[in-house]
């Protein structure tokens, strides 16, 4: 069995006080601005996938965050708060699992009222219960995981013992509700649900949700990651295109991850996200606040910036502003773009800890 993981957090060095923010608009060392803020509300899950939470790891004997360790839903609408001030225009809810923890839609409401674009990732286990309570308390948009249409490839993925058919009713409900347009995320590892491309994108063609392909990535330190179990973007759409010619169109925004496939006959739009074989860094806008209250600049991060203590110490909204300021502007993240197989196998926060 492995060793256990322990999320990666900066040395306990001194504190000391963080530069004046002085109001202008935040860059860091590459000329980068803030865009995104992925929050997780939870470490737990009630999947278990090969790329993200390998059961060999995260066991019965694996030690979750206890409740008093975590941000409380007030906290994290604080934090929200000083972030919007600082130029964050896009909130999304991760985990682990986000719908497993405990009246997440107080949390909804409270960040809501923010003007900010409110989305939230889950795996679809428990959404055809929660998806109008969630649209009702202001959610604006849901991502679902979904890695395979067939119920045993399905298990392979998540190994978990749960029907595809349960998700595609969340995602009904979802669409339901009015939280759209939904997006499908499949994480591609190849020879294990490649064989999956073409019936999802035929799935959901023409239905106006949105399914993103995505390269199987060396997140954390837990997955095995190989190069050999990555399909490149490129033979995904060269795969869809073989029965549904495609075209490509513009991104929404600056720093949107995945680039925009249309299908030819209006049936709809696919996405691929490709931080294997084409590094997006240089457009980056995102940061990751964790689940007990750590701020990671990189998807990849060895290490973090902790919040928590500054904010259960009783520091002003001044302080926490300068303190998120001074680590934007001291980032210098560019992982995809200078991964080898050397640094692919550095020690690195586990993505069920920061959220994707």
């Amino acid at each position: 069995m492995q060793d256990k993981v322990i999320p990666i957090r900066a040395a306990g060095t001194e504190r000391r006080p963080a530069p004046l923010y002085d109001g202008t608009p935040l860059a860091d060392t590459l000329g980068r601005g803030l865009r995104d803020l992925r929050i997780s509300v939870t470490d737990r899950c009630n999947f278990r996938c090969v790329y993200c939470m390998p059961r060999e790891v995260f066991d019965h004997e694996h030690k979750f965050l206890p409740h008093s360790a975590i941000l409380s839903f007030e906290e994290i609408a604080r934090l929200a708060r000083v972030f919007v001030g600082l130029g964050v225009q896009k909130i999304r809810l991760t985990g682990g699992e986000p719908l497993v923890r405990r009246d997440l839609h107080r949390l909804v409401e409270q960040l809501a009222r923010l003007d900010v674009d409110l989305t939230l990732t889950t795996n679809g286990s428990l959404l055809a219960k929660q998806a109008r309570r969630l649209k009702d308390a202001g959610l604006k948009r849901i991502t679902v995981s979904l890695d395979s249409l067939d119920d045993v490839v399905f298990k392979a993925m998540n190994d978990a013992d749960f029907p595809v058919a349960k998700v595609l009713e969340g995602i009904d409900a979802a669409a339901a509700a009015g939280l759209g347009p939904i997006k499908i995320n499949m994480v591609v590892k190849r020879g294990t649900n490649d064989g999956e491309i073409v019936p999802m994108a035929q799935r959901f063609r023409g239905t106006g949700h949105i399914v993103r392909f995505i390269e199987f990535m060396d997140v954390g330190s837990t997955n095995g990651w190989r190069m050999d179990d990555v399909l490149p973007s490129a033979e995904v759409v060269r795969m869809i295109a073989a029965h549904h010619p495609l075209e490509p169109i513009g991104a929404n925004h600056p720093g949107e991850v995945a680039d925009r496939w249309r299908y030819a006959d209006g049936a709809g739009e696919i996405g691929v996200i490709s931080s294997v074989t084409q590094a997006f860094c240089r457009d980056c806008n995102r940061l990751r606040l964790s689940t007990e209250g750590a701020l990671y600049t990189c998807l990849f991060a060895q290490s973090g910036h902790e919040l928590k203590p500054l904010l259960r110490a009783g520091a002003g909204d001044d302080e926490l502003r300068n303190e998120i300021a001074a680590v934007w502007r001291a980032r210098a993240d560019r992982y995809s773009e200078i991964r080898t197989a050397e640094t692919a196998n550095l020690p690195k926060v586990e993505m069920s800890y920061i959220g994707g």
